[in-house]
């Protein structure tokens, strides 16, 4: 049966397919929401009740031989998320980062060996092979919980310089492949504020000029022996020479850390999954320069802990007019994109799907990501003032809705809310179609 109500709620992407292609696209989304388990197109149409579709092989086409375009997709997303979860006029917050995607098979032609950071601790690094995507997630606060959520709506796969040597194609670094979607990004909404928020990737003197030229704010962590400087002197009339790009050395943090003259501030601040926690900070401009580069003009802010249990940081924006707690606040938004690597992989299947295909696996892993911003806009369609209902249970009481709960109320909705027709002689006794009990038992029974 064709889920007409899902069909209209994905109304907007519609364009971007041909008549076939979309039913199936639509199917194949109702299947991947149902599944448990791995996300392969088989379990998709098992849970989608076409386990007995002849032509199922037009199904794994989707994503390996028709014709649609994934940014263009992207961009449909991040419009319907933008309308969605962030009020007009606001800035529209971006996080970046990167995740491994463990694969294993000789038929994976762009898999890599590489840092494994879930699996590595300060005393052993871990190497794993897999696939490697960069992720530009929307940073929104839906309305059902006080913390962030980190959407993501477009991804590229990072290959390695062995992998870029061996298909014969120029190697492009993560700044390089960020400053190129960034500039995507300002493409699509020129007139519109943007932050991008990153980690030490990102703490690099040429994406922030570009985050600059498009009149993006870069937010990332600083080194501590980053070379700042003062503006260079103002140059004086006949004065011989090229003019000056910098000015006096700036003292590097070390320094200012245990300056006696150094004043700090103190607030409290809202620490992820922590709490509130004190912090002092200090903040001023500068340019940060590296030999043969064009002098970055940053804020900086040094923070640290009053307790002295945590080690100092060292932050940055390319908005000199910004606050230095504010840079502190905005920086800790990133880490909820962590949440949504971990989420993805533990309710959407990330890592469980099984193409061979070059060009289906760049496709079905950021659908499985942009299914998790899906989720949670058919979640606050459902539920647009946050009343989402979530289990609770004796040994962990939860004060707010999580993405497992969100899926669910998505899933309850695709079954109609379970709004069967009653026996007329008991009301407690529901007439269960077959159809309906046959996918029942395959989602709740099978283990593939």
């Amino acid at each position: 049966m064709f889920p007409h109500p899902l069909a209209s709620l994905l109304a907007p992407f519609r364009g971007a397919f041909t008549r076939p292609t979309w039913q199936k696209v639509v199917q194949l989304i109702e299947g991947t929401l149902l599944t448990h388990g791995r996300r392969t197109v088989t379990a998709a149409l098992r849970a989608a009740g076409l386990q007995e579709e002849r032509h199922f092989n037009l199904f794994h086409h989707v994503l390996s031989r028709a014709r649609w375009s994934p940014l263009r997709i992207s961009r449909l997303l991040l419009l319907l998320l933008v309308q969605t979860f962030v009020p007009k006029g606001a800035t529209v917050e971006i996080v970046a980062d990167e995740t491994l995607e463990r694969r294993w098979g000789p038929h994976i032609t762009k898999c890599g060996y590489y840092h494994d950071p879930v699996r590595s601790s300060e005393k052993q690094k871990r190497i794993s092979r897999g696939l490697r995507w960069l992720c530009l997630m929307l940073i929104v606060t839906p309305p059902w919980t006080s913390r962030p959520w980190a959407l993501p709506f477009l991804c590229v796969l990072l290959t390695s310089e062995e992998v870029d040597m061996r298909l014969g194609r120029r190697h492009k670094t993560v700044p390089d492949w960020t400053k190129q979607l960034m500039k995507l990004v300002r493409r699509w909404f020129p007139d519109r504020a943007i932050k991008l928020v990153g980690d030490g990737a990102y703490s690099v003197v040429e994406l922030g000029t570009a985050c600059r030229k498009q009149q993006i704010t870069l937010i990332a962590p600083l080194r501590f022996d980053a070379c700042l400087y003062t503006p260079p002197p103002t140059r004086q009339p006949r004065q011989m020479g090229r003019p000056r790009l910098i000015g006096q050395r700036l003292p590097q943090f070390d320094q200012v850390l245990f300056d006696p003259h150094t004043t700090w501030q103190q607030a409290w601040v809202t620490w992820y999954g922590q709490g509130k926690r004190r912090i002092e900070w200090c903040s001023a401009t500068a340019l940060w320069y590296r030999g043969g580069q064009t002098p970055l003009p940053i804020r900086w802010v040094l923070s640290r802990d009053p307790e002295g249990k945590h080690e100092p940081r060292a932050y940055f924006s390319t908005d000199q007019t910004q606050s230095g707690l504010s840079i502190i606040t905005d920086f800790m938004k990133r880490w909820c994109a962590e949440v949504t690597f971990e989420e993805s992989r533990a309710h959407l299947g990330v890592e469980t799907q099984r193409q061979w295909s070059d060009k289906a696996i760049e496709r079905m892993t950021p659908c499985l990501f942009g299914l998790y911003s899906l989720v949670a806009f058919l979640g606050h369609h459902h539920h647009p003032t946050g009343d989402i209902p979530f289990q609770q249970t004796a040994w962990y009481r939860k004060r707010q809705a999580t993405f497992a709960d969100v899926l669910a109320v998505v899933r309850r909705h695709l079954w109609n809310d379970f709004r069967y027709s009653t026996l007329p002689q008991n009301p407690n006794v529901i007439l269960l179609p077959r159809s309906d009990l046959s996918r029942f038992a395959d989602i709740v029974c099978s283990s593939a």
